[in-house]
């Protein structure tokens, strides 16, 4: 379950919460308005595209010891027919994804060399999007945001410094459309198996007068999950107006959307895996006739808007910057049906009555509504061999939790929609840091990279307890490139990364901060038909905050700290252009991951079960497309990902093991580009698990000690829950561009 992100772009935030939807565009058009009516002279000079400053603070290039992947607008157009981003990178490098609802549509997660999404950095034009309290990334809230990116990167390992939380496992930071120069408009629709649907509607005014533009998206997509129930119903929108000038690019964006979402995030047993492997337990409970039944509205319901305004100034031939102020708000709920609970949990009176009645069914609603709000910022000087970025940010979180009870089977004296709890969070997040590439000499670069981030977080709730914990960090790195000749190069850095507790580890105990030691080496190969790179990484923790296998009440994730851990890889990932219509692009990790010295306490009795796997950190990871063009604008792909067996535990109990699995899809298009109406029309198809392969992706592991079956003696019980993936399912699109 996710908690809620806000984000301010103004000094008065609170002035601005006042301010709707439409109030808000009119003041967007407004401004750029002005902007405009003040452009009386054209530029003759060609503006470079300045859309690069909004996250060249956070990405790097080829001349930078760091391990990375890009994927750009033409990379994922053909695939782009309803999945989730997380789905769409699956065949990169060290990445594992998996689905609640089987189908890739709904909730969706990622992890990178094992490491889970809170782990993984994720910016939008260099603004945070990991919720700052469970730090977790929910693409739900953002339907086919992909239709919106212009490319990605995906820096694996620490990286480099990036607004919000460190990278303990990988940052992703997208860039969202560019502007464009002329008009123009588009349509895509897609259906598939399940009955997903898909429809977008974009549009660009083209730069009018050279220098403003307003362009935007809406977009409704619908499934009913693979699994029972698991249906999605989401919708989503993305508005931008972009100023250009000579030297100066503003652009201000707003987008988000609103999800419902049946509840599918408690998975099976091993028994219904065999028997029933679309089974959905949630919402289950008994009628009083005593009859089974499901209740129609366990959802997750949520709403999501942001806002950003950037402006990207190039000061002069060496020096650019960029100022930008966000803002996010996020409020919503999930609802479920509850049996047999206390009245006084919840605050109710008991019916005294005779016969009292102290229990009842009922209906609660966990709400959150919260606020994230703040600013980024930096500068880059680029002369001769330096090429220096200055930047920072300042990030506030203020987040509400409360629950209520919306219906209840027997009626109390207490008044239904009351809230039964109340809680208040706040999280301040502010950076600065320093980072510099150095040429020198024709083979020799060096990198520096320096960040002292302050955070401070405190809560107060029934879980939590009262917590006020304040965290100074310096996270260090350091790194040097050298070219052996025009297509060969060799790369070496270390980096520090320190990382505070999320809310759910509050909940769960005392956690300390994780640290992390990250040595990264490297050799990339380019030339005119292969691209090679080869990368070897040593990821040492300090009290990394490992999954345990175990969910909360709510499908959350637990992890705790595991003392010393590492992780040791080796990652290789190429591309090969056989001929001119074939191109073969494979990737493999081979991995070893290890807690050290881990204790675990099974049968009453502490033990030293000495080096562990670490949970959800399979050895072997690979993906490959295979490519073939026959003709011009015909393409056809075989995309195949194997994932080796994995624990979903650390205490290597045979239990909590995931089998390995290779899965193979198959993505056809074809691109039609007729010379009246339409510029283009792209037909395209995608062909999931064509061999309908059974497997389960994700997981989660539990024990507890049964003390009553045999006393005095203590037995620790284990048990398991899977979620299974859909067989072979499928997705076709039109996309007709004008």
């Amino acid at each position: 379950m996710k908690t809620i992100i806000k984000c301010t772009a103004v000094l008065s935030y609170k002035g601005f919460k006042s301010i709707n939807f439409k109030t808000f565009c009119f003041l967007l058009f407004t401004f750029f308005y002005s902007l405009f009516s003040f452009s009386q002279v054209k530029d003759s000079t060609k503006v470079n595209q300045l859309d690069e400053v909004l996250v060249s603070a956070v990405r790097v290039t080829t001349k930078t010891p760091v391990t990375f992947s890009n994927l750009d607008k033409k990379d994922i157009e053909t695939r782009n027919l309803g999945q989730d981003i997380p789905i769409l990178m699956n065949y990169l490098p060290s990445v594992v994804t998996t689905s609640d609802a089987g189908n890739g549509v709904g909730y969706t997660g990622i992890r990178v060399r094992g490491s889970d999404a809170t782990r993984v950095n994720v910016t939008i034009n260099g603004i945070p999007y990991n919720d700052a309290e469970s730090q977790g990334t929910f693409w739900v809230n953002m339907p086919d945001f992909a239709s919106s990116i212009q490319s990605l990167q995906l820096q694996r390992g620490v990286g480099t410094s990036t607004n919000g939380a460190a990278a303990f496992g990988a940052s992703l930071n997208m860039l969202t459309d560019s502007y464009s120069d002329k008009a123009s408009g588009e349509i895509s629709s897609a259906a598939g198996s399940f009955n997903t649907f898909k429809n977008t509607v974009k549009f660009s005014t083209g730069l009018m007068n050279d220098h403003f533009e307003i362009a935007g998206r809406l977009s409704v997509l619908k499934s009913d999950g693979y699994i029972d129930r698991a249906s999605s119903d989401l919708k989503s929108y993305f508005l931008q107006g972009t100023y250009v000038g000579k030297t100066t690019l503003i652009k201000a964006l707003t987008f988000g959307g609103s999800e419902k979402t049946y509840q599918s995030w408690y998975g099976v047993d091993a028994a219904t895996l065999e028997s029933d492997r679309t089974f959905n337990p949630a919402g289950i409970f008994t009628d009083e006739f005593g009859n089974i039944r499901f209740y129609d509205n366990q959802t997750d319901n949520y709403q999501q808007d942001h806002y950003q305004l950037h402006w990207n100034e190039r000061i002069s031939e060496n020096w650019s910057t960029n100022l930008s102020f966000h803002y996010t708000k996020g409020k919503g709920y999930y609802e479920e049906y509850k049996e047999d609970q206390d009245f006084g949990d919840y605050g109710l009176a008991p019916i005294t009555a005779a016969p009292t009645v102290n229990t009842t069914d009922l209906v609660r609603q966990k709400w959150l509504d919260n606020d994230f709000y703040g600013t980024t910022f930096s500068a880059n000087y680029k002369k001769d061999n330096w090429d220096v970025i200055l930047g920072g940010g300042w990030n506030k979180y203020e987040g509400d939790h409360f629950g209520k009870v919306i219906w209840a089977r027997y009626a109390s004296t207490s008044e239904l929609g009351d809230h039964y709890y109340d809680d208040f969070s706040t999280k301040t997040d502010g950076n600065v840091f320093a980072k510099a590439n150095y040429k020198l000499t024709d083979k020799w670069s060096l990198f520096g990279d320096l960040q002292l981030r302050n955070v401070t977080y405190k809560a107060n709730s029934e879980e939590t307890g009262l917590v006020d914990d304040n965290f100074n960090f310096f996270n260090p790195k350091a790194g040097v490139t050298y070219e052996l000749n025009e297509i060969n190069s060799l790369y070496f850095s270390y980096a520090r990364a320190n990382r505070e507790p999320n809310r759910t580890d509050y909940e769960n105990g005392s956690p300390k901060p994780e640290k992390l030691n990250d040595f990264e080496l490297g050799w990339r190969y380019i030339s005119d038909k292969i691209k090679l790179n080869a990368n070897t990484y040593y990821m040492g923790y300090k009290d990394q905050l490992v999954l345990t296998g175990e969910l909360n009440d709510v499908g959350a994730p637990i992890r705790a700290n595991s003392g010393d851990s590492y992780r040791l890889g080796l990652e290789l990932d190429g591309t090969f252009q056989l001929s001119e219509k074939w191109v073969l692009q494979p990737n493999v990790t081979l991995s070893q991951n290890k807690n050290k010295d881990f204790y675990f306490t099974r049968d009453g009795v502490l033990q030293n079960l000495g080096d562990t796997n670490i949970a959800y950190s399979p050895e072997i990871v690979a993906g490959n497309r295979l490519g073939f063009t026959p003709i011009k604008d015909f393409q056809i792909s075989l995309l195949s990902k194997f994932v080796g067996e994995q624990y979903m535990a650390n205490i290597d109990s045979e239990g909590s093991k995931l089998d390995s699995y290779f899965v193979n899809d198959l993505n056809i298009s074809y691109e039609f580009r007729p010379k009246s109406i339409f510029k283009s029309i792209l037909v395209s198809a995608l062909v999931n698990n064509i061999f309908d392969l059974k497997y389960v992706s994700n997981g989660y592991f539990y024990t507890y000690d049964d003390d009553y079956s045999n006393p005095p003696a203590i037995t620790t019980i284990e048990g398991a829950g899977y979620y299974p993936q859909a067989g072979i399912n499928f997705l076709i699109g039109l996309s007709l561009k004008f």
